[in-house]
């Protein structure tokens, strides 16, 4: 059966890359939760999917302009904060597993001593669409296990992530395909289709044979895989 990736929590109903989303994706038994991870001006590991903070939070600005301090004063939604990804680990231990998502070019070294730090690589997937980003991951670690995402799926799409040493590859389910689907796993990679958040965007991919759903509506999901 296709596995439950809760995008940003469960960002349809509850303010994305927030503790409040992800308690609540947990709650409804995803398999995994997903989230971003950038770094503040003193670099600690925060969640925030944007660059800048105009969209999702009460203030502007870019992220890494400013120290966690400062951040934490951040109203990311209904008065969550932005949270740390030391919390999040915290929250998911024994619950559930994540994808994080590298979202700055100097994040992959400090993820990883976190994660290796609290003795839970097996309980994390690192994701990027860039790939010389994950290329410094898998320098880095040989354990841990590695999502390439695009977008739109070049030719060489699957040759990347390979190149990288990953284990997952991740397309929007726009631009996901029962050949793609079938090249990927030839080729011996788990497929996750993003972020398909409609009963009937969900049974197409699904029919597609992917592996993985990440969706902002993780409790559709799991209602329909319940019927």
């Amino acid at each position: 059966m296709v596995q439950v990736i809760g995008h940003r929590g469960i960002a349809g109903l509850e303010p994305e890359n927030t503790l409040r989303s992800f308690r609540a994706a947990i709650a409804l038994g995803v398999d995994y939760v997903e989230c971003d991870v950038r770094l503040t001006a003193d670099r600690r590991l925060v969640l925030l999917h944007d660059d800048t903070l105009d969209r999702t939070t009460d203030a502007t600005g870019p992220l890494a302009d400013l120290s966690f301090e400062q951040a934490r004063r951040i109203d990311a939604g209904h008065g969550q904060p932005i949270p740390t990804l030391d919390e999040l680990l915290a929250l998911i231990r024994g619950r559930c597993k994540a994808h994080l998502e590298l979202k700055a070019p100097d994040t992959p070294e400090p993820v990883l001593r976190l994660v290796q730090a609290r003795g839970m690589l097996a309980d994390v997937v690192l994701t990027s669409g860039d790939t010389e980003r994950l290329r410094r991951v898998r320098a880095l670690s040989d354990a841990v296990a590695i999502e390439h995402i695009f977008a739109d799926p070049p030719p060489d799409a699957i040759a990347r992530a390979l190149s990288v040493g990953a284990q997952r590859i991740s397309v929007h389910h726009t631009h996901c395909t029962a050949a793609y689907v079938t090249a990927a796993h030839a080729a011996g990679l788990q497929v996750i289709a993003w972020p398909p958040n409609t009963v009937a965007e969900m049974q197409a991919a699904i029919a597609l044979g992917v592996d993985f759903i990440c969706t902002d509506r993780p409790d559709i999901l799991i209602e329909y895989l319940r019927q």
